[in-house]
C-alpha cells in the first residue's frame, strides 16, 4: 500500500506532561503532527475548561465523582481540541487564499523538496483568480497534522475504592487508552516504554482499531521501540490480535528527553540500518500473522499489507542531520522535540522555565536518577522543582505530599501501591537507613540517603509549566516545574518562533548561534561509552558473572558501533564530515580504555 505523504518531514513527539498537552491546538492548522500526553486526567481537565473558555466553547466540568471520569475527561478534551483544530484549520486555509503575504509566508516554511510548496508557488506566480485557485488548491492537497496521543504502557497503577480494587480496565493506562478510543479523533496512539500485554490485549475492546471493509483504520498503532528485536516481537504479538502497527518510531536510547531507555550498547545508526534493509520483511512477516488474526475473530483481512512507517527521534538539530536521516535511512519522518520547547509558539512552557533552557550549557545537562520509575532521567540543573526538593531535604521534611498518585507503582508496602518520591515512603526509607547507620561508612551512607530523597514528584512537576503559563492556579504543596530537555538544548540558545524553526529544519535558515556543535551520532556514542564508565564505577552490589557478561556485550556493540560509523561517514559523508572521524578515534580509544572488572576466585 501506498504511503500517505505528509506535508512536512518532521513531527513534534510527546514531551513531559505538559509540554505538548496543547500543541496540536497550536500548531496542527498547519499540517505540522504532534503528541499529546494522556496520562494527567487533571491536568487535560483544567485544560479542557481553559480552552472552552479561550473559543467560547461549552464546558461540562467532570468530577471524581463520575465512575469513568478519567477516561471521560480525556475524552472531552480531545474532542475539544479536535473542534479547534477544524476550526482554525478552515480559517487558516482562508487566510492563505486572501492574502498573498500570508501565503508567502507559509510557503517558506515548507520543506524545498515538497511537490505542494512548487504547486502553492507557481499558483503565485500565476496570480490569475488567485483566490478560487489557492482555495481549490488548499482544499484538495492541505491537510491538519494530527492530534496523536501517547501512552506510558508502564504507568498502568491499580486503582481502588475505599480499599476495593477496581478491575482491570478502570487501571491508569487502560483508562487512558479507553478515553482515546471513545473520542471522535481519527489519529493514532504512541505507546512507549515498552511491552505490556495486558494493555495491549485490551485494544481488542475497540473496533476503531481493526480494518473496515475498505481496509483504512480511523484509530492507529505506534510503537515507540529502541531496536528491531523489540519492533518485531511487539508487532507480532499485537498482529496476531488483528492489530496492525502502522508506524515504529525509534528513538535514541540516550540522546533524547525526559525517561532514557539505554540500548545493550546498540547505536542509533545501526539500528535505523537494520530497519532499513529488513523493513520489506517486517512488513510482509507481519502481515501474514495479522490476517490469520483477523481471520480467526471472522473479520475482513485486507490483501495487501496496511502502510508502514519508520520514523527516527533523539538528538537530531540541524537541516543536515535531518535531510540525512531521510535520505540515507529512507525514514517517513523525524522527531524535532527539544528545539520545539524554545518555541512558545508550540510548546506550552513558563517563562522562568523557558530562560533556563536557552541559558543552558553541556555542563547543565544531565542524566539523573529523579525518576520514580528507576528509569535513568534526563533534566536540567537550576530547576524550581530542585530548588523545593533541597529545601525539604534541608528541613528533613524530604519527599512529597504525593497527590496524583500516577507514579505510586511501588507494592514494597502494600497492594495499593506507593511512589518512591511520596514523603511517606521516603520516611520509612530514612528511618531503614538511620537504623544501621553505624553498620555502614559515611560515605556510603550518604550516598544511600541522597539515593532515598533525590526522587522528584514527576506527576505534579512535569504539569506545571502549563498552569504557571495560562495563570491556572496551582494548589497543594509547591513543587516548582520539572523539565526534560534532551542533551540536545544545550546547543540552541535562544527563543525563537515557529517560522524560524521551520525554516531552520528544512535547511533555508539556521537558529543556532554556534556551529560547534557535535554530531547526534557521536554526541549519542559519547553518552553510551559515559554511560558504560558510570555503570561499573557506581556498581553498589556484589559483582557477578551475569554482569560481567553484560558489560562485556555492551562495549563489543560499541565497538561495532564504531566500526559501522567509520565505514558510513567514509562511503557518505567524507569530504563534509573529516572531523568525526577523529571523534570517532577518540571515543574508540575511550572505549579501549574501559576495563571491565573480573571476578574474585576465592
Amino acid at each position: 500500500m501506498a504511503l500517505t505523504k505528509s506535508l512536512h518531514s518532521f513531527h513534534i513527539p510527546v514531551m513531559g506532561l505538559a509540554y505538548t498537552i496543547d500543541s496540536p491546538i497550536r500548531v496542527a492548522q498547519y499540517g505540522i503532527s504532534s503528541v499529546v500526553s494522556i496520562i494527567d486526567d487533571e491536568l487535560i481537565e483544567k485544560m479542557n475548561a481553559f480552552y472552552s473558555k479561550k473559543f467560547n466553547l461549552p464546558y461540562q466540568e467532570i468530577t471524581k465523582k463520575a465512575q469513568d471520569y478519567r477516561a471521560e475527561r480525556i475524552t472531552a478534551y480531545l474532542n475539544l481540541a479536535d473542534t479547534i483544530v477544524k476550526d482554525k484549520f478552515a480559517k487558516f486555509k482562508t487566510e492563505l487564499s486572501e492574502s498573498k503575504t500570508a501565503l508567502e509566508n507559509f510557503i517558506a516554511t515548507l520543506p524545498n523538496t515538497s511537490d505542494f510548496k512548487d504547486g502553492l508557488s507557481n499558483l503565485l506566480q500565476e496570480g490569475v483568480a488567485f483566490k478560487a485557485t489557492v482555495k481549490n488548491y488548499l482544499e484538495t492537497h492541505l491537510r491538519p497534522g494530527e492530534i496523536d496521543v501517547n501512552i506510558m504502557t508502564k504507568v498502568d497503577k491499580d486503582n481502588f475504592v475505599k480499599g476495593e480494587q477496581l478491575p482491570t480496565e478502570y487501571n491508569d493506562a487502560h483508562a487512558s487508552l479507553r478515553g482515546f478510543a471513545n473520542s471522535n479523533l481519527s489519529s493514532s496512539v504512541v505507546l512507549s516504554a515498552g511491552m505490556n500485554p495486558r494493555l495491549y490485549s485490551y485494544f481488542e475492546n475497540f473496533k476503531d482499531f481493526f480494518p473496515d471493509a475498505n481496509g483504512q483504520l480511523k484509530k492507529k498503532i505506534i510503537l515507540k521501540v529502541s531496536d528491531y528485536r523489540s519492533a518485531t516481537i511487539q508487532g507480532k504479538f499485537l498482529a496476531k490480535k488483528g492489530l496492525w502497527v502502522s508506524e515504529y518510531r525509534i528513538e535514541s536510547g540516550l540522546n533524547c528527553g525526559g525517561h532514557a531507555f539505554a540500548t545493550e550498547g546498540f547505536l542509533l545508526g545501526p539500528i535505523l540500518e537494520e530497519f532499513k534493509n529488513k523493513k520489506t520483511a517486517l512488513i510482509q512477516d507481519t502481515h501474514d500473522v495479522f490476517v490469520k488474526g483477523l481471520s480467526q475473530k471472522e473479520l475482513v483481512a485486507p490483501e495487501q499489507p496496511l502502510e508502514l512507517k519508520i520514523t527516527v527521534q533523539g538528538g537530531v538539530g540541524t537541516a543536515d542531520e535531518h535531510h540525512f536521516l531521510l535520505e540515507n535511512y529512507q525514514v517517513d519522518s523525524v522527531g524535532w522535540g527539544t528545539p520545539f520547547l524554545l518555541v512558545p509558539e508550540a510548546t506550552s512552557v513558563d517563562q522562568h522555565t523557558r530562560d533556563l533552557l536557552r541559558s543552558a550549557k553541556e555542563k547543565d545537562l544531565y542524566l539523573s536518577g529523579i525518576s520514580p520509575l528507576g528509569v535513568p532521567f534526563n533534566t536540567i540543573k537550576g530547576t524550581t522543582n530542585e530548588f523545593h526538593k533541597q529545601k525539604r531535604i534541608t528541613n528533613n521534611k524530604a519527599g512529597s505530599s504525593c497527590p496524583k498518585k500516577f507514579l505510586a507503582l511501588s507494592k514494597e508496602f502494600g497492594v495499593e501501591g506507593i511512589c518512591t518520591a511520596s514523603k511517606k515512603y521516603q520516611d520509612v526509607k530514612l528511618q531503614e537507613l538511620e537504623d544501621k547507620k553505624g553498620d555502614v561508612s559515611p560515605t556510603v551512607y550518604e550516598n544511600a540517603k541522597a539515593k532515598i530523597t533525590e526522587k522528584a514528584c514527576l506527576c505534579v512537576g512535569l504539569a506545571n509549566a502549563s498552569y504557571l503559563e495560562n495563570e491556572i492556579d496551582i494548589k497543594g504543596q509547591e513543587q516548582g516545574v520539572v523539565i526534560c530537555p534532551g542533551p540536545n538544548v544545550a546547543y540552541f540558545d535562544k527563543e525563537v518562533s515557529l517560522s524560524q524553526m521551520m525554516q531552520h529544519i528544512n535547511g533555508n535558515a539556521t537558529v543556532l548561534s554556534n556551529s560547534e556543535r557535535p554530531n547526534m551520532f557521536i554526541k549519542e556514542l559519547k553518552m553510551y561509552v559515559d554511560y558504560l564508565k558510570n555503570e561499573i564505577d557506581t556498581i553498589s552490589e556484589d559483582l557477578t558473572a551475569k554482569q560481567i557478561k553484560k558489560w562485556t556485550a555492551f562495549k563489543s556493540n560499541l565497538f561495532d558501533g564504531i566500526a559501522y560509523y567509520e565505514d558510513l561517514f567514509v562511503t557518505t559523508l567524507s569530504s563534509k564530515y573529516t572531523t568525526i572521524q577523529k571523534e570517532l578515534q577518540f571515543y574508540k580509544d575511550e572505549l579501549m580504555r574501559v576495563s571491565i572488572p573480573e571476578l574474585e576466585i576465592v
